[in-house]
């Protein structure tokens, strides 16, 4: 599997980026996985739930399966968060998977950036950022694509993977 991250600080037009690259490859004909990483603790089951409630009660893992969709939770009690590879390795293989966060990872990355977050762009200390999708012209060597542009995005990253 390839995997190319969306990262970005804050409000910069991340997961908006992430979703337009995901209906662009999947029209491609590509499939697609995604990672989001969150820094805050976030609880995607809701209380009084019976999945929530065999949480609650202590299991490990809770599978939930509907006619639709099927997830699985894993609790870590107590034990570290698992790296970016061990998520990855719980994956189905695909061909592409695009990870949003994790901007530490050594996956290459386009960087969303707003003028208006007045943060300089992470790329000038993370050398996996490869390019940068902008809403204002940047002084970079990178290449730097316009936000709106997803097909030239999507066409960089593919080529920076080798697709």
């Amino acid at each position: 599997m390839k995997v190319y991250g969306v990262t970005g600080w804050k409000n910069s037009g991340k997961t908006g980026l992430m979703e337009r690259l995901v209906t662009e490859f999947t029209t491609r004909g590509l499939a697609v996985s995604t990672v989001k990483h969150a820094h805050h603790d976030t609880d995607i089951d809701q209380p009084g739930r019976d999945s929530y409630r065999h949480r609650e009660a202590g299991a490990r893992q809770v599978l939930l399966a509907t006619p639709r969709r099927w997830a699985v939770m894993h609790e870590l009690r107590g034990a570290p968060e698992p790296s970016l590879a061990d998520l990855l390795a719980q994956l189905a293989p695909v061909d592409l998977v695009l990870v949003e966060g994790y901007k530490q990872g050594a996956h290459p990355k386009i960087e969303a950036h707003r003028a208006e977050n007045a943060k300089p762009p992470l790329a000038q200390e993370n050398p996996t950022v490869r390019a940068l999708a902008c809403d204002s012209a940047l002084d970079t060597a990178l290449p730097c694509f316009d936000l709106d542009d997803t097909r030239g995005i999507a066409d960089f990253i593919l080529r920076d993977l080798g697709l």
